[in-house]
């Protein structure tokens, strides 16, 4: 069980973390998932208005978004040969939307790369958060498999549910509010 991802970065564009830590975090996640067949997954790492005009065709939503996942094959599809990998599918990636998530959310960049690239993960092996009920089976997987990710325990933020891509409000002042970021 292991992803082999094929890494595309637009001219200007980086993720906060490296392409070795991106393949870790999968690995990380296909194990824990129970995936015992190589995956191949092919990330984008793209600018706003790419991620803007992919978000358009395969959303219908004309603004940036963090991340797009794109299902190709689920890895235990009957016609599957036993030693074929998956092509489990794409993911886009915008490090610029990310970076300002990061701020909104008091986290690190790096911290919401690995996030993202769990959630969309967990998309492509059939997670959803349309309905309330699985969004929240999903962010409590999602905080279960950062916090391996990581290494250490990390603040819950719900990011799962994307009702529009609609800009959070910034973080109020830490006045005590007994919350760590």
């Amino acid at each position: 069980m292991s992803a082999s991802i094929n890494l595309y970065c637009e001219e200007g564009c980086e993720l906060a973390i490296s392409e070795d830590e991106l393949s870790r975090v999968f690995d990380l996640v296909l194990s824990e998932e129970g995936v015992e067949r190589t995956c191949l997954v092919s990330v984008s790492v793209l600018g706003e208005q790419s991620m803007q005009a992919l978000n358009g065709e395969w959303r219908g939503i004309e603004a940036p978004t963090d991340v797009i996942s794109l299902e190709c094959e689920r890895p235990d599809d009957p016609d599957l040969g036993p030693e074929e990998p998956c092509e489990l599918g794409d993911i886009a990636m915008a490090p610029a939307v990310l970076a300002a998530q990061s701020a909104r959310f008091g986290t690190t960049p790096a911290d919401e790369a690995r996030l993202m690239a769990i959630h969309s993960l967990l998309h492509l092996l059939g997670y959803d958060h349309i309905e309330e009920r699985d969004a929240r089976v999903m962010e409590a997987r999602e905080d279960e498999l950062l916090a391996l990710a990581c290494g250490r325990e990390v603040v819950h933020v719900a990011t799962t549910r994307h009702d529009d891509d609609t800009p959070l409000p910034a973080p109020a002042d830490d006045a005590g509010d007994g919350e760590d970021a």
